[in-house]
């Protein structure tokens, strides 16, 4: 876990890596561009989103295929604005945020973000179990389970670059698409029955619950920081020209990959409402269900065999993206870094305990309702992301030419209120809800209600705080931090200095420039650890060979250091290396260490551990690593 600069280019293992300024006319450069948005588009089609449409469909028919289409629109919109932030000022949503807000409000919005990529995640996790168990029979706490070795494949596919990645996501999405085409061939829907679910209307407060949890899986905060990263990974010439052609590219590769998307998903709503409430089946919220009623309605086995295979591709791509947007927040608004295997594990964590609980204590029918839910908490999220990107897209001070025009402002603020005042209207009908049910219950008025008033509270500053103080000036790091006056330098001399030695090619480098550094008027202080099983347990009272000879080859290199004028001594310390350096070094008061890198990587980090790391970050002295 290591501090990144803010300005540190987002997702910087693949930032910039596809280079389009070789690519010449208008077909190959468009095809240079096409990639971030399916990586986006898939978010728009995993489990949560199947059962959203579901519920939808199976109750209402085709009545809120008029959201689907709402949400389509507003999600277009929003992924233009984020497309003008990545590519204009080269930083993604939670960049441009800790820039902007104080940091106790960035925090708040750190986990808000985090909850909503755990909401997810939970979802993407129920959705893999779910066609594991459709197409296999595993029971769904194994398929759970299974999911979490799926843990490191977006870390495999990085390591070929993010193009791999986008071709194995669009291979999942083009099978998504083809198996749903094929379901539409067997329930031949009626168009002008589709077409009346175009109309706007809410028959009753089920379907606004459901209304939101459909916004709520299309319209999608983690995706908003997602995309405005992702169209990073392009290179191109930074001029307005240029940057003006890498906004249309990305516009026209969103348009496509949404568009697919939204056909995905009313195909679902589709779907359901021909088979199921067609057929008065007004129950059907469970994908299982579903799974199960396809064939006996449909009058074919391939009916439910294309609608799991189609789960399972959904559910494996989505949670790739989910990977990305969590390291892309954590970077964004804490200014930390983790490892990507780590990050990993902890958002698959923070998915699996909720699914484990849930499906343990309730049972296998409860996953429908939790999916849906999970769908409400990413639109009650919402806000809280589209809100500080508009600010961002409309500030003319940093946007300059590219400033979004009044119209897309002012559908943008649009969109943001319908979104805002339904979840505002959820919310209070809830509560209300509760209320009646547990009247003075502590944890609604001690936990949920000062929550929901915090909550209200950041909202309303996030809002209205960009707009009063334009002017105010914030400190912020640029890529490689700022000029400071360095006056009239002095050169330091080093008079303590100890050598970390382990007895292989990398000494002599070690000790070569540990005698740069002090010459003979510095005292030096060899040290090596040794680390048999008897030094872990006896310390310095271990008598075995290794450490016979350990001290007998210190004394040679002390020795040495003597017959060549300068002042040494050796030490042995025994253990663990990462501590016993630190305590020796200390123990000496030595003003620099010298160590060599032991050249570990991957796997033999994971198995000897990483002890220059541990090491620098313990001492609060000058730490030289030589090679």
């Amino acid at each position: 876990m290591s501090p990144i600069k803010p300005t540190s280019p987002s997702l910087s293992e693949v930032n910039a890596s596809v280079d389009t300024t070789k690519r010449i006319g208008f077909r190959r450069k468009l095809f240079a561009f096409i990639g971030p948005a399916y990586l986006v588009s898939v978010g728009y089609m995993d489990p949560g989103n199947w059962a959203t449409d579901i519920a939808g469909g199976s109750q209402f028919g085709y009545q809120l295929i008029w959201v689907l289409l709402m949400s389509n629109l507003i999600a277009q919109l929003l992924q233009s604005l984020c497309i003008k932030l990545g590519l204009v000022r080269g930083r993604d949503l939670a960049q441009a945020s800790r820039e902007l807000y104080p940091k106790a409000v960035n925090i708040f919005l750190y986990f808000l973000a985090e909850i909503a990529i755990a909401a997810c995640d939970l979802a993407e996790v129920l959705g893999m179990a779910i066609a594991l168990q459709l197409l296999f029979d595993i029971p769904l706490l194994w398929g759970v389970s299974i999911c979490i070795l799926d843990t490191f494949l977006v870390l495999v596919l990085l390591k070929y670059g993010i193009r791999k990645l986008e071709a194995f996501i669009i291979s999942l999405v083009a099978v998504i698409g083809m198996a749903f085409f094929v379901q539409m061939i067997f329930v031949h829907p009626s168009i002008t029955e589709i077409a009346g679910g175009l109309i706007p209307s809410i028959p009753n407060s089920s379907a606004l619950y459901i209304a939101i949890g459909i916004i709520g899986a299309t319209v999608m905060p983690h995706n908003l920081y997602l995309h405005s990263s992702l169209v990073q990974t392009r290179k191109f010439e930074r001029n307005p020209i240029e940057i003006k052609k890498a906004i249309r590219f990305n516009l026209i590769d969103s348009s496509i990959a949404l568009n697919i998307a939204f056909l995905i998903n009313a195909a679902i709503l589709i779907l359901a409402g021909s088979v199921f409430f067609k057929n008065e089946l007004f129950g059907v919220a469970d994908i299982q269900d579903a799974h199960r009623l396809l064939e006996p309605l449909l009058g074919t086995r391939w009916a439910p065999i294309l609608f799991a295979v189609a789960l399972l591709c959904s559910g494996q791509s989505s949670t790739i993206t989910g990977t990305l947007a969590g390291q892309i927040v954590m970077e964004g608004y804490l200014n930390l870094r983790l490892q990507p295997w780590i990050r990993r594990l902890i958002t698959r964590s923070i998915a699996i305990i909720p699914a484990f609980l849930t499906i343990s204590i309730l049972g296998e029918d409860s996953t429908g309702e939790l999916l849906v839910l999970s769908q409400v908490v990413l639109s009650l999220q919402l806000g809280f992301a589209i809100i500080p990107l508009i600010h961002f897209v409309s500030e003319r001070k940093k946007m300059k030419e590219f400033t979004i025009k009044p119209l897309i402002k002012f559908l943008s603020w649009l969109s943001a209120i319908i979104i805002i005042g339904l979840n505002v209207n959820l919310v209070i009908n809830q509560v209300g809800h509760w209320m009646q049910l547990f009247p003075g219950a502590f944890w609604l008025n001690f936990i949920v209600l000062p929550l929901i008033f915090l909550s209200a509270f950041v909202l309303l500053y996030i809002t209205f705080n960009p707009l009063i103080s334009r002017k105010r000036k914030k400190d912020i790091s640029v890529p490689h931090g700022g000029f400071t006056e360095l006056g009239h330098l002095q050169p330091h001399h080093y008079h303590r200095i100890a050598i970390a030695l382990d007895f292989t090619g990398t000494d002599t480098e070690a000790i070569r420039h540990a005698l740069a550094q002090g010459g003979k008027k510095a005292i030096y202080k060899l040290i090596h650890v040794t680390e048999t099983p008897g030094a872990f347990f006896l310390g310095n009272q271990t008598r075995d060979m290794e450490s016979e000879l350990d001290k007998e080859n210190l004394n040679k290199y002390v020795n040495y250091l003597h017959e060549m004028g300068y002042d040494g001594s050796g030490e042995i310390g025994f253990g663990n290396p990462k501590l016993a350096i630190v305590e020796k070094t200390m123990e000496f008061n030595a003003d620099l260490l010298v160590m060599g890198a032991h050249g570990h990587r991957l796997l033999k980090d994971i198995l000897f551990g990483t002890t220059v790391d541990a090491v620098r970050h313990a001492l609060k002295i000058p730490v030289l690593i030589v090679r």
